[in-house]
């Protein structure tokens, strides 16, 4: 594990502390849940905290002001480094016959009265007159295992650009660092531009992503077709689906390639949690994609765009729930971005283990939070010191 951290740097000119050592306390914070550097300082009296680190315990402000100074590049290449091993193993795996990376977005923080050099700003109308509300935002991209997600990387949004310009600039890294990783993205209606599409076809990348705009030609003209075509009907455990499928679109004229078009109309049975009460519920959706139906069938196009929801249940929600990522531990653009990479990296260590060395009964008996307090307590209980001889 210390060599995942070796390579950790900073710009401070003549650090006391050695890098590493801060960056590995961030890690078991992380991996224990504490929740905020004061959690950590606490440890400090912990006897069996420098047996861990090969050092004493740093301080919180150390540990925020080295985070402030963090060079990023080496945290991303500690996920790189696990991301090898990981596919040396073939631990990931494919879906549906596919290597697929998810985007979105996700606001991290907000408040009205701190800030910083990397704050986004809004106005919001409240009952108290106009005021200026400070936020971070991200978008996050995340590789869809067969076993278990695996968080790839993040990138901040910047003042004066939307979300999708910062999507294009995570991906110019992603396909750099990671090119073979995946051969399909899948994102919300809010990434169907031709510029997103264009970057991912130069790099013969295909992609599924959510056609919900009316305004949009392309879906009105395939609305139009779906009103005379019929749909081929599946169930599917207690979802029925009725399903549409057309290719060779060419209404989007922006991005000069024809696109395919999927329906769902999907019905399923639900009974409400506080009645009782079984009710039908039916919900539409359509994606345009780039797979040719020969290359991905109808129905797996359907699994793999409802697996954009993967990134905000696996990844953004599970992460602000239960390991505090939307705690702020100092506001500052390089410290925000940096402690996010490295619980991402602890994420996909903590999944490896519970998929890899915890036996299929065991993991029945037990939530993943069970054995998130079961290592907690590993790392909060003091070691013995050695008896000497």
């Amino acid at each position: 594990m210390g060599a995942l951290f070796s390579s950790a740097l900073d710009s401070r000119p003549r650090p006391q502390i050695p890098t590493a050592v801060v960056v590995r306390a961030v890690f078991l914070m992380m991996a224990a849940r504490m929740g905020s550097l004061h959690a950590l300082e606490q440890e400090q009296a912990n006897r069996g905290w420098p047996g861990w680190l090969g050092a004493d315990l740093p301080s919180a402000d150390t540990v925020g002001r080295v985070f402030a100074r963090m060079a990023l590049e080496s945290l991303r290449l500690a996920i790189r480094t696990l991301y090898g091993r990981f596919r040396r193993n073939k631990v990931l795996g494919k879906t549906h016959g596919h290597s697929v990376l998810i985007v979105d977005g996700h606001e991290s923080s907000s408040s009205y009265f701190r800030c910083c050099p990397g704050c986004l700003e809004r106005i919001l109308h409240t009952h108290d007159g106009d005021r200026v509300q400070f936020y971070h935002r991200d978008v996050l991209a995340m590789l869809s295992g067969e076993r278990f997600p695996f968080l790839l990387d993040v990138e901040p949004q910047r003042k004066g650009e939307d979300e999708v310009s910062c999507a294009l600039r995570l991906l110019g890294r992603v396909l750099r660092d990671y090119p073979r990783a995946f051969d399909l993205v899948v994102a919300d209606g809010l990434y169907l531009k031709a510029p997103f599409f264009h970057l991912l076809l130069d790099h013969g990348k295909d992609l599924i992503v959510v056609l919900k705009d009316e305004r949009r030609d392309l879906l009105q003209d395939a609305q139009g077709i779906f009103r005379l075509a019929e749909p081929v009907v599946l169930v599917d455990g207690n979802v029925e689906r009725r399903m549409w499928d057309i290719e060779g679109f060419d209404s989007w004229a922006s991005l000069r390639v024809p696109v395919r078009v999927v329906r769902s109309v999907e019905t399923r049975s639900i009974q409400r949690q506080r009645t009782g009460v079984l009710e039908t519920v039916t919900s539409e959706w359509i994606w345009a994609t780039t797979l040719t139906p020969a290359k991905t069938p109808t129905l797996a196009v359907v699994h793999l765009g409802h697996d954009r929801w993967l990134i905000e249940n696996r990844a953004i929600r599970e992460m602000v729930t239960y390991w505090h990522a939307d705690h702020v531990y100092r506001h500052h653009p390089q410290a925000i971005t940096a402690f996010l990479l490295i619980l991402m990296l602890t994420l996909n260590l903590f999944r490896a283990f519970l998929s890899l060395n915890i036996k299929p009964c065991l993991r029945a008996r037990h939530t993943q939070l069970y054995f998130a307090r079961l290592l907690a307590a590993g790392l909060y209980e003091e070691r013995p010191e050695p008896v000497p001889p």
